[in-house]
């Protein structure tokens, strides 16, 4: 699995884990059991600023052929969702929408259901992380892109809503004017599929 240029949204959500508290979670994690291997085998992904998906997490965990069984791959996507609700880990948006969904934790500290404390990272594997993260090229770059979506989103926003009422007022007069009503169409569409692609890619 090789490392990927990250997104603003990963690197703040990378930041959030590594500088969070004990988080309290009403599920166990155990040494052995299923839980706590999951969470330790995405801790170790994310330690070198890396997201598995759910065949990467088995793979390193159980072996490359329990990865090509659907049925466990399925158990195992069963329990990280049940995970991600005990928000221990977060499932990442897709990039491409035939990938499979990527995880990383939400902290390397938790406090389980059994009040037991459990660590998945060192303060020194932390701090390594944490001086990578901020050795990336692509560090200075997250002021900017947010603000420069925004005005993407904004600008597709009001183009298709103009477009969209235009349409409607066309069809709402006695005689439909084409020369209005298919440049109307035509803008409200080619919108809405930027709109939901911009929307999308993070």
């Amino acid at each position: 699995m090789s490392q990927h240029k990250l997104t603003p949204s990963e690197m703040q959500f990378l930041q959030e884990s590594l500088s969070a508290d004990y988080k309290n979670s009403n599920i166990r994690l155990r040494e052995g059991e299923y839980q706590y291997d999951l969470a330790k085998t995405i801790a170790h992904f994310q330690l070198q600023l890396l997201f598995p998906n759910v065949k990467d997490i088995i793979t390193i965990e159980y072996g490359e052929e329990k990865s090509n069984d659907t049925q466990f791959v399925r158990k195992v996507q069963t329990i990280l969702k049940k995970m991600e609700k005990s928000d221990i880990i977060r499932i990442l948006p897709k990039k491409k929408p035939w990938e499979l969904q990527s995880y990383m934790l939400s902290s390397f500290r938790f406090r389980d259901s059994g009040k037991d404390l459990v660590v998945l990272a060192t303060d020194q594997e932390m701090k390594q992380t944490q001086d990578l993260l901020r050795s990336m090229p692509n560090q200075a770059g997250p002021v900017a892109e947010p603000r420069s979506y925004r005005v993407r989103v904004f600008i597709l926003l009001v183009l298709t809503i103009a477009s969209y009422v235009t349409v409607l007022w066309g069809l709402m007069q006695s005689v439909v004017n084409p020369f209005i009503f298919i440049p109307a169409f035509s803008i409200a569409v080619a919108c809405s599929i930027l709109l939901g692609r911009v929307l999308s890619r993070d």
